[in-house]
């Protein structure tokens, strides 16, 4: 048998698991610490203060969040706050570093990409995001070429925003199904769920909501409330019902009775989370074809992709969800999103990334001058 690992993963730097501010990133990081824990892998975890997380060992440091990288343009400099959360974790990192055999890094951010090659153990890269800043993507391209094998991203559509996408490992993600359950008769209503924030374009969905004169129901952390408050002032009939942030536990019981999901970004979605939490369901997705969703959806089977930006689009794709089979898009995620298939992508990965940093340290050794 191969023996099980040490690992050290470390957070997003965007705010405390459980906020619901790192996105779909906090529910990657959960699954992976479940999943390897349950393997027989000890997994550990660094975050900040005042995140929660049921599966490995946490460790929580103090330290002001770092701004996420979609709020930022291209050439945005590279900045840190004071009292950065991120440093003092990567510090940690360091300190501690000895008593793993890889530490994964979940933070979108350039400093952990620089900090690589000054750490003597390996470091495995999941990239949450698309190409969003110009000097992120060329400290992840050089890791990617110096170290490869070591960087991950959800899809292939997602490596493909950026220069490199040949040398990066798509993981895509999944779930605990034993969490989702299955509903064969929804209600007469809608489901939106993510960040309530300008890239998700909700209101697209509620002028949806408002030609179909179906509700709305929009779960999702808010960190743009004059966002939100702008969109109602926009639409101040539209029947929409905000339901929060809420646990995997309380936002299947809501979302599973939706007759189906919106999904409306406006940029490339990595991947999307929420739609397989859909799928689990047995929700069908409705989402622009763009990003990660293009990936995900069974066109005319489990989903319609319509085109981006088009609330005409939505509004037809709407009054084609009855021809699509709820048991099917729950059978799509049994077979393509469970545990199981997720953690021996992920296991793969982390192995292949320690065998590759040990080879690149054998042959840096033998370069070197007696």
């Amino acid at each position: 048998m191969t023996a099980p690992l040490k690992i050290l993963m470390l957070s997003t730097p965007v705010g405390p698991l459980g906020s619901g501010l790192g996105g779909g990133v906090e529910l990657t990081l959960r699954t992976f610490a479940q999943e390897l824990g349950r393997r027989g892998h000890c997994v550990h975890c660094v975050a900040p203060e005042g995140s929660m997380l049921d599966s490995g060992s946490l460790v929580t440091i103090s330290g002001n969040w770092q701004t996420t990288a979609q709020s930022q343009g291209r050439e945005t400099p590279i900045t840190m706050p004071k009292d950065s959360v991120l440093a003092k974790m990567w510090d940690y990192g360091r300190q501690v570093q000895a008593q793993y055999d890889v530490l994964v890094n979940f933070a979108y951010d350039w400093l952990p990409f620089y900090l690589t090659p000054f750490f003597d153990r390996p470091i495995a890269h999941l990239v949450s995001m698309g190409s969003l800043n110009d000097a992120l993507d060329l400290a992840v391209a050089q890791v990617a070429q110096q170290y490869p094998g070591s960087v991950a991203v959800y899809s292939r559509t997602q490596a493909e925003t950026f220069a490199f996408p040949d040398q990066c490992t798509p993981l895509a993600s999944g779930l605990d199904l034993s969490l989702y359950e299955f509903c064969a008769e929804p209600e007469d209503c809608l489901g939106w769920v993510g960040r309530i924030a300008p890239e998700k374009g909700l209101e697209d969905a509620i002028a949806a909501a408002q030609r179909t004169k179906l509700p709305l129901k929009v779960w999702g952390a808010m960190p743009d409330e004059d966002y939100w408050n702008q969109i109602r002032q926009t639409f101040p009939d539209a029947p929409v019902e905000y339901g929060g942030f809420l646990s995997t536990r309380d936002l299947q019981r809501g979302l599973r009775r939706c007759r189906a999901l919106i999904m409306t970004p406006r940029w490339v979605e990595a991947f999307g989370i929420v739609a397989i939490e859909a799928l689990a369901c047995g929700v069908p997705v409705i989402a622009y074809r763009r990003g990660g969703p293009t990936e995900i959806i069974r066109e005319g089977k489990t989903g319609w992709l319509v085109e981006p930006d088009r609330v005409e689009a939505l509004v037809e794709a709407i009054a084609r969800i009855d021809q699509l089979d709820r048991a099917a898009c729950r059978a799509q995620a049994e077979a393509e999103y469970s545990l199981e298939a997720l953690g021996d992508r992920v296991e793969a990965w982390l192995r292949a990334t320690i065998n590759n940093h040990a080879q690149r340290n054998e042959v840096r050794c033998k370069t070197l001058p007696e």
